[in-house]
């Protein structure tokens, strides 16, 4: 009997699912849209997501995992259903309430517990997985990385005793929570001995899809809405002056660490001045044999958290030149510098060089953005192996179940 393992990915704009079997090949996979502010949005997809899933990979799943974005949060009650309104990862409310970046979900805990009655942070993966299994308050140390959580001695330090009681329990990501409640096992023909798993982020499931193997010196970039790197180190580094974090990655019985940094540049920048079809065209008419001469910092609104972490950071997109090609061109180009300058700061600060990049995201199939990127990179990345987070999150699974077997 083939059992499957099944990835589920709710990120900045859209929610993905892809079931794998035990060789990592896709069975399944569907997408859709859905509203990252609105709670309801999440369950009406969720279910959808689960309801496309053919009936012969429904009956015979092994594990649920569930991949959402970083730092999305919300306050949940004691029976875990949501009583406060969902603050999006972007979303900057806490800045000064806390000793980590106002983005981050402590800032956004402590902001929460200013204006509303709840009784634990839970965050988009958590609330999600909740919906699976019933079990409140149940989280995973790759979402919990932002709320002050201790990934190497595993454990919330003794500083966040204040807020003890407003923490959730800290599984390792992949970790199985519980089976799925049987009236959704029944209502939906699922396997009532499918664990749900705990969570990850998707940016983290990003990076398990991208590489064939994980080894240090390997680095992912995601070119999606935002601008995200990671780099694969044996030890891990946190630098709050430049926005940089470490997940940890318990992967075929070692311990990496994930060393990086979001930036706010990125897709939704360019897509705000071009459409789809613009982006190709234009693209095609860059002159490669002619340097940009300018130099942008793209953001759609002030702030960014890595190279440079500064929530009041402003965007600088002049001088704007009237042919959009140039236009164009120096967007491509200023990303491709901080992307750059961000690789940069995590070499120097992990001490691990970068052997090989990988790209996921819509950006990797825009061939002329590459050239650019290869230029400032000094390598020329490849593209992911597989690009969707949510057959990162299958593949968690399936690296827990066989690695637990």
């Amino acid at each position: 009997m083939i059992m499957y393992c099944l990835g589920l990915d709710f990120g900045t704009s859209g929610a993905r699912a892809i079931a794998i079997d035990r060789l990592g090949q896709i069975h399944h996979h569907h997408s859709r849209p859905y509203q990252l502010d609105q709670v309801q949005r999440w369950q009406v997809t969720l279910f959808d997501l689960l309801s496309h899933v053919p009936l012969d990979v429904r009956r015979n799943l092994a594990k649920i995992l569930v991949a959402a974005t970083s730092g999305t949060v919300l306050g949940s009650d004691r029976q875990g259903q949501p009583c406060t309104p969902v603050l999006s990862y972007q979303d900057v409310r806490g800045i000064g309430l806390s000793p980590f970046p106002a983005a981050t979900s402590l800032a956004k805990l402590l902001w929460l517990k200013e204006h509303y009655q709840f009784a634990y942070l839970t965050h988009q993966a958590d609330y999600l997985g909740y919906l699976l299994h019933g079990q409140v308050a149940q989280s995973d140390y790759h979402n919990c990385l932002k709320l002050g959580y201790d990934s190497v001695n595993l454990r919330f330090p003794d500083w966040l005793s204040p807020w003890q009681s407003y923490l959730p329990s800290v599984l390792v990501p992949g970790s199985p929570v519980g089976q799925i409640l049987p009236d959704l096992s029944d209502r939906l023909h699922i396997s009532p001995t499918c664990q749900i798993c705990a969570g990850t982020t998707d940016s983290t499931a990003a990076l398990i899809a991208s590489a064939p193997e994980l080894h240090t010196g390997i680095g992912i970039t995601s070119l999606g809405s935002t601008l995200v790197l990671k780099l694969v180190s044996d030890r891990p580094v946190t630098d709050l002056a430049y926005g940089i974090y470490s997940h940890r990655l318990d992967w075929q019985g070692q311990s990496f660490y994930l060393v990086g940094g979001a930036s706010n540049t990125g897709g939704a920048v360019l897509r705000h001045f071009f459409r789809d079809q613009e982006l190709q065209t234009y693209s095609e008419l860059i002159d490669l044999n002619q340097p940009s001469p300018y130099d942008y910092y793209p953001l759609l609104r002030p702030g960014d958290r890595f190279p440079i972490n500064d929530p009041n950071l402003p965007p600088r997109l002049e001088p704007r030149p009237n042919d959009p090609v140039a236009f164009l061109y120096g967007l491509l180009s200023s990303i491709a510098k901080i992307e750059a300058q961000g690789y940069e700061i995590l070499q120097k600060l992990a001490a691990t060089p970068i052997t090989q990049i990988y790209t996921n995201g819509g950006g990797t199939y825009n061939p002329t953005w590459q050239k650019i990127r290869a230029k400032y990179l000094g390598i020329e990345p490849q593209a992911a192996v597989q690009t969707q987070a949510a057959y990162g999150a299958a593949k968690l699974a399936l690296e827990m179940n066989q690695h637990r077997n």
